[in-house]
């Protein structure tokens, strides 16, 4: 039986969030992205680890399991929970995406879900943190597959569909019934949607926005489920490679993770790292802040209001 999630005694949890690690054979850069990983994993000691995609870049891998394996290897090193969504490269090569979560599934730490079978994706789940003083969940933690490629002719990136959206709102009510009321909440995927855009353009933001926001181009209303639904706080991606910033718009925190792989484009200056999430129990709010490379611990990352919009040139 795998390990529950459960807040601290001091009412805290604990989530370092890995995204864009970009994995392939093993050698070279995946041996500084595996380092990495070890160091701020230690360092954290997190209660949960999470990848937001695009684990691998598949189509590099000579046999993607063998390669997720070897991710898989370190994070088990490590000893802390884990778990993950999917990508859009993730399975470009050799494996598909049940087959990876077949992989990470051989883990004892891992906590990743195959889902429903009868929704778009693999790996839509959720999972509910228990409180520190009770078997009752006072938590809850969404995982959603947002997918690859556009399936239609417009081109660009997949969208979270509507099947999905509406798995979302029922396993948010069934979790609200259960406990009588809704349970902070926060969502990971790795496509943003397309309010990352508007909460740079119209909204305060906190940390860099080197690159343009590749949402898809069909908007699915996954926002507004999340608005109308009132219990996730805060959405975790990945995708853009050089983008870190994090804003809130209607009530909901949007914020990117910072990029952890090597064996991916990046920015000098921009060094790798991870983004850390705390909650506390019985708060409806969570405190976020990176961890880089050098050891660096960024948790006041620089304001950028609609008026200083640059683009972020320099």
């Amino acid at each position: 039986m795998k390990s529950k999630l459960k807040f601290r005694e001091d009412g805290t949890f604990k989530i370092v969030q890995y995204t864009d690690i970009h994995w392939q054979n093993g050698d070279g850069p995946d041996e500084e992205s595996g380092e990495l990983m070890r160091q701020i994993a230690l360092a954290e000691s997190p209660d949960l680890i999470v990848m937001t995609g695009d684990m691998l870049s598949g189509g590099g891998c000579k046999d993607a399991a063998v390669s997720l394996r070897q991710i898989t290897t370190i994070l088990d090193e490590c000893g802390f929970l884990w778990t993950a969504v999917f990508g859009n490269h993730d399975d470009e090569g050799t494996a598909s995406r049940t087959e990876l979560m077949d992989v990470m599934q051989e883990s004892q730490l891992c906590l990743a879900e195959h889902g429903p079978e009868e929704i778009t994706g693999v790996g839509n789940y959720s999972l509910t943190i228990e409180g520190a003083k009770t078997a009752e969940p006072t938590a809850l933690l969404y995982f959603i597959d947002s997918g690859s490629y556009a399936p239609t002719d417009i081109g660009g990136w997949d969208w979270i569909r509507r099947d999905q959206i509406a798995w979302y709102l029922s396993e948010s009510e069934r979790h609200a019934t259960a406990v009588g009321s809704k349970l902070p909440a926060l969502a990971f995927f790795h496509i943003p949607i397309p309010e990352y855009d508007e909460v740079w353009d119209f909204h305060t933001c906190y940390g860099f926005k080197y690159e343009n926001v590749c949402p898809p181009k069909i908007n699915t209303g996954f926002f507004a489920a999340l608005h109308e639904a009132g219990d996730v706080m805060g959405t975790f991606v990945g995708h853009e490679h050089v983008n870190d910033y994090w804003g809130e718009l209607h009530g909901i925190r949007l914020c990117y993770g910072r990029t952890t792989g090597y064996n991916c484009y990046g920015r000098d200056g921009m060094p790798r790292g991870a983004r850390v999430i705390e909650l506390t129990e019985n708060e409806r709010q969570f405190d976020t802040w990176v961890h880089l490379a050098d050891k660096t611990i960024v948790r006041e990352q620089q304001e950028h209001t609609p008026l200083q919009r640059t683009f972020t040139e320099d």
